[in-house]
């Protein structure tokens, strides 16, 4: 095009005279016509294609519309999938809801999946009751809100952090399901942090004291922990070892189709243990934010075994002179906390509050009131520390049951 132009220009720069001036006005002039013809062919093509799409799609029709990139004729459907088993169903979101809000934690999925579970296990049956004909086991605290036990309540707004927390129950354990009373046997979840969700199932019997015992990261993982332990007992008869069997086969096809770990040591579990700063003396291990510098926790001046020394020094005094002298060195890791926080080492004082509390004794109620709320509040774990508040209140109280007391 710029050939041509250059011609057309050459034949008007001949016509007009040959002057430079004229040629260049009549070499623009050329270029001008180009380039205006050039687009009139750009807006030609153009509205060719546009009426070509609308044939091509006025002819159509409206299956063809619908099918899929594959090339699939079939018309596409929305999908509508079958709940799996255990699912829990849309009608539960209010309940799921209710359990949120009056407890103010997270809860898991599993949780969820046991209840529905226990509904099928024996329709007959409460679902409360479905695993203590076989198991011994009562699902409480939640489970109770999702039967509706709390709208039965005498008691208008019933604490429910105090239901069923047992005395060495620290504020990260809640209790979910109960079993022998006469060791005051009973299972629960146990958060590293109120905003999340539990890091593992444990269990206590608090009429032998602290341990707490793993037993999986999922209550079906505790439940056939348990199960495991009962076909292990003596007096279980040819009867019940049927039912256990059976009931193990339940339990194990339930947590397969929702792909859960029925291991006692999940990999999840392991993973915390990386995390775990120390084992206090309840051994489920307490986690803090440590950075690279190793700031955010720093180990306690005594090693567990001679903290419970000092300890029942303290409890076994036989005068008050002699207990305010066993105090000492509890004080003098008091302000070994408080500078420890002053550094951000906050998980120092969240030990020693917890071994404390661990160990059991109303003279400790005032440390632990000084050290722990303090690590929560620090840690952000606010939730932590009024659970904490509620429960030395009233410690010494044998009323578990915050629903029918």
């Amino acid at each position: 095009m710029l050939v041509n132009s250059c011609q057309e220009g050459a034949v008007l720069f001949c016509l007009l005279g040959g002057s430079n001036v004229i040629y260049r006005v009549a070499l623009c002039f050329v270029l001008k016509k180009n380039q205006n013809e050039r687009q009139e062919d750009e807006n030609d093509r153009a509205r060719k294609k546009k009426t070509k799409i609308r044939s091509a799609v006025a002819k159509r029709s409206p299956l063809s519309l619908l099918e899929s990139s594959s090339g699939s004729k079939e018309v596409k459907k929305a999908r509508v999938d079958e709940p799996k088993a255990g699912a829990v169903t849309p009608g539960d979101s209010v309940q799921r809801d209710e359990v949120v809000q009056l407890y103010k934690l997270q809860m898991p999925e599993d949780l969820f999946h046991l209840w529905e579970f226990c509904k099928e296990l024996h329709p007959t049956t409460p679902a409360v009751y479905a695993l203590d004909a076989t198991l011994g086991l009562k699902l409480v605290g939640p489970f109770e809100i999702l039967s509706g036990a709390h709208k039965a309540s005498k008691k208008s707004v019933p604490n429910l952090h105090l239901h069923w927390r047992f005395f060495y129950d620290p504020p990260e354990f809640q209790t979910i399901l109960l079993g022998n009373q006469a060791t005051q046997h009973h299972i629960g979840y146990y958060r590293d942090n109120p905003d999340s969700l539990p890091s593992f199932v444990g269990e206590n019997e608090a009429k032998k004291g602290y341990i707490i015992t793993q037993m999986g990261d999922n209550v079906f993982a505790a439940v056939l922990l348990h199960l495991l332990k009962r076909k292990k007992e003596r007096d279980v008869k040819k009867a019940g070892a049927e039912t256990l069997e059976k009931l193990e086969g339940q339990l194990r096809e339930r947590a397969g189709t929702l792909g859960l770990s029925l291991d006692q040591k999940s990999k999840a579990m392991k993973q915390r243990d990386r995390k775990v700063v120390t084992k206090t003396f309840h051994s489920a291990g307490i986690v803090v934010p440590v950075d690279k510098n190793d700031v955010g926790y720093r180990e306690l001046p005594q090693t567990d075994a001679g903290l419970k020394k000092i300890c029942k020094a303290i409890v076994e005094a036989n005068s008050d002179e002699e207990r305010i002298k066993a105090f000492g060195p509890i004080q003098e890791m008091i302000t070994f906390v408080q500078f420890a926080n002053d550094e951000c080492d906050y998980g120092m004082g969240y030990e020693l509050g917890i071994d404390l509390f661990c160990y059991g004794s109303h003279y400790f109620h005032k440390v632990i009131r000084q050290v722990l709320p303090m690590a929560y509040s620090l840690l952000n774990r606010n939730l932590f520390g009024e659970i904490l508040e509620s429960h030395l209140s009233k410690r010494s109280h044998d009323d578990l049951d915050q629903l029918s007391s």
